[in-house]
């Protein structure tokens, strides 16, 4: 038999005998290798375990602990689910089922209309295959046959996929015990691997997301390899809904979504505190960072926007005006503003690094459906800040803002990592300027040793970037930093400063955000916390509560002094039990809550209660307010 040579993903080459698959390779390895790995990747295609290896190449294998091994995973779980919806509903025709983040769907079109009620019942079915332990069995067709298969068998979905593809293209399936899908695959070898199965929702979806097309019903599920996993899975999600920073903003009365402004929030007196904190933060940070402040118009003319290249790019996400028979626009971004504040004077290399900030206000039109309480909104608060600078200050530059997102990100707690977009199908300038513009990021984050991940095609349209994806208590992620290399708004604006040689030259400009959007950011931190902020950043820290109305003129002493010294503190003297308002103040998530009675007027002490410890006892009014502020200058974060 003829030999191939393998290159495994530690480094080590084996010669294995010709049409030798993945699994058998994992045999080799070990045992519990064999058994846990879903899928495998040979010479940069992710394949079958059972696929047959003919050639030399390098091989990875998969299992769940990858996105990879995930991905095919549940990709096999929304055939598993097709399979059983058209045992449970014949006549039910099949879309696409694609596996998404933590999941799978399936589109049908069926007469039968799935409720909840139906979920449990499909289910059932799904683990009736499973423990079938059906083999997933790949074949090939013409297109032409391909074509007639699918006829044949009523799915007229799967008939206009197949039509899309090349006249020369062999199409792919799977066969599950007789059930057959269309489908490029890869799969797991069996139905058996799965082990937990659960139908989460289901929603209306138009066929290929056209609104024109037919309505069809999608159905949203999981899998997982173990009970367990998905006892986790489940136990996150309603922790998720807990922590739900639409729920928890109504009840800590931070902000409000009102219909009269669809996705333009409403910030109350406690939320309002709250931005402006963190805005007070940010320009802290910012000022020990050597960066000035700027502030530009809100509206500006369509001229200015042909010149920055979002007229033509990005006109379908911006609201335009007339004033004077004029064309105008909100501005969707700062950055063309801040280009017109650089131009307003000249500029030498000595002026070089100039950074500056800018927290704009910009409005930008999303879809309704896209609308997600602070997540998604279409109007913002961005906290900008461009840096114009010579070609040989961009690797110290990029690495000087990492390390203050760095700074920023860890005050919060917050975990991250990073991505280097790189240039998209819409985009602006020449192929030789993106390349050095990624290659200059590139070589920054080397430089730094920062690990980060390739995301092909997605940098703004005038420039690479690389982004902070934030990763919170729950283990979600959300992208806020990003940092974007620009080469085309200094060209398009015609910015330019006097070199040592005494010519004009072309600054290069980093735009870089560091909450990104302060909606959106305070919509992390709100369900990163649970609602339970760090006492620096709570809008209310500490709660004076009257046991009754004797107490009162001890208690706005207390209120008076801790004002004094910068603290924000409520008084609540109304003539209510006691217990029921600290059960109020600890439902409002306030950090602190001061108990005055007799005992306390007498000794002139304060009973102190913790949000997250609960009583604390006895303690002296300075020594306590002392404690405090300590803890707001440290920033301390709270205990989880």
């Amino acid at each position: 038999m003829e030999n191939i040579n393998i290159m495994l993903k530690d480094g080590k080459e084996i010669k294995v005998g010709k049409g030798t698959s993945p699994h058998e390779i994992a045999k080799q390895i070990s045992g519990r290798l064999a058994k846990e790995a879903l899928a495998a990747e040979f010479n940069g295609k992710t394949i079958d375990m059972n696929s047959e290896l003919d050639e030399d190449g390098e091989l990875n294998l998969f299992t769940f602990d990858s996105p990879e091994g995930k991905n095919v995973f549940r990709h096999t779980g929304s055939h598993i689910l097709a399979q059983a919806v058209q045992k449970l509903y014949p006549g039910t025709m099949l879309a696409i089922g694609p596996a998404i983040k933590d999941g799978f769907y399936y589109d049908f079109e069926s007469d039968h209309i799935f409720v909840a009620e139906d979920f449990e019942k499909i289910e059932d079915e799904m683990m009736k295959i499973v423990k079938e332990d059906q083999k997933l069995e790949r074949f090939e067709l013409p297109r032409a046959e391909a074509v007639k298969f699918m006829e044949e068998k009523g799915e007229k979905y799967k008939v206009e996929l197949i039509n899309d593809l090349p006249e020369d293209a062999k199409i792919s399936f799977y066969r599950m015990s007789g059930w057959v899908d269309l489908c490029a695959g890869p799969h797991l070898p069996s139905t058996k691997q799965v082990k937990a199965v659960k139908v989460m929702s289901v929603a209306g979806a138009y066929w290929r997301g056209d609104e024109k097309n037919k309505m069809l019903q999608r159905i949203y599920a999981t899998a997982f390899p173990k009970k367990k996993l998905l006892e986790e899975y489940l136990e996150r999600i309603e922790e998720a809904k807990r922590r739900d920073h639409r729920k928890l903003g109504k009840e800590l009365k931070l902000f409000a979504m009102m219909e009269e402004g669809p996705g333009f929030p409403f910030f109350l007196p406690k939320g309002t505190v709250l931005k402006n904190l963190l805005l007070d933060y940010w320009r802290e940070v910012h000022k020990r960072w050597d960066y000035v402040e700027i502030e530009t118009p809100i509206i500006l003319n369509r001229a200015l926007w042909e010149t920055s290249g979002h007229w033509e790019n990005y006109k379908e996400n911006m609201y335009a005006l007339k004033i004077d028979d004029e064309d105008y626009a909100i501005k969707p971004m700062n950055c063309p503003g801040g280009m017109l504040v650089y131009d307003m004077e000249p500029h030498s290399y000595r002026d070089f690094p100039m950074r500056v900030g800018e927290i704009g206000r910009v409005h930008r039109h999303e879809l309704s459906g896209a609308l997600h309480g602070l997540m998604r909104v279409r109007a913002f608060t961005q906290d900008d800040a461009h840096i114009f600078m010579l070609p040989e200050q961009i690797k110290d530059e990029i690495k000087g803002v990492a390390a203050l997102f760095d700074e920023v990100y860890s005050t919060f707690g917050l975990k991250y990592y990073v991505e280097l977009s790189t240039k998209p199908e819409k985009a602006l300038g020449s192929d030789e300027e993106w390349n050095m513009a990624e290659t200059a990021l590139e070589g920054a984050l080397k430089e730094m040793a920062l690990p980060y991940v390739v995301n092909e095609g997605d940098g703004a349209f005038y420039g690479p970037k690389i982004d902070f994806h934030l990763q919170d208590s729950l283990g979600r992620t959300w992208q806020c930093g990003t940092i974007q290399l620009d080469f085309q708004l200094p060209q398009r604006f015609d910015l330019t400063y006097i070199g040592k040689d005494g010519e004009k030259h072309r600054p290069i400009v980093i735009h870089r955000v560091a909450f990104g959007s302060i909606e959106r950011f305070i919509g992390i931190i709100i369900e990163h916390f649970a609602g339970k902020f760090p006492l620096w950043i709570s809008p209310e820290q500490v709660r004076v509560l009257t046991i009754n109305d004797k107490h009162a003129d001890y208690a706005e002493g207390i209120v008076k002094l801790m004002a004094v010294k910068g603290i924000r503190v409520e008084l609540d003297d109304r003539n209510e039990k006691i217990g029921y308002k600290i059960r109020e103040a600890q439902l409002e998530k306030v950090p602190y809550m001061i108990i005055i009675g007799d005992k306390e007027v007498e000794s002139q002490t304060l009973s102190v209660r913790s949000r997250d410890k609960g009583d604390l006892g006895s303690a002296k009014v300075e020594g306590f307010i002392e404690e405090l502020l300590k803890n707001v200058e440290g920033k301390i974060l709270p205990e989880s």
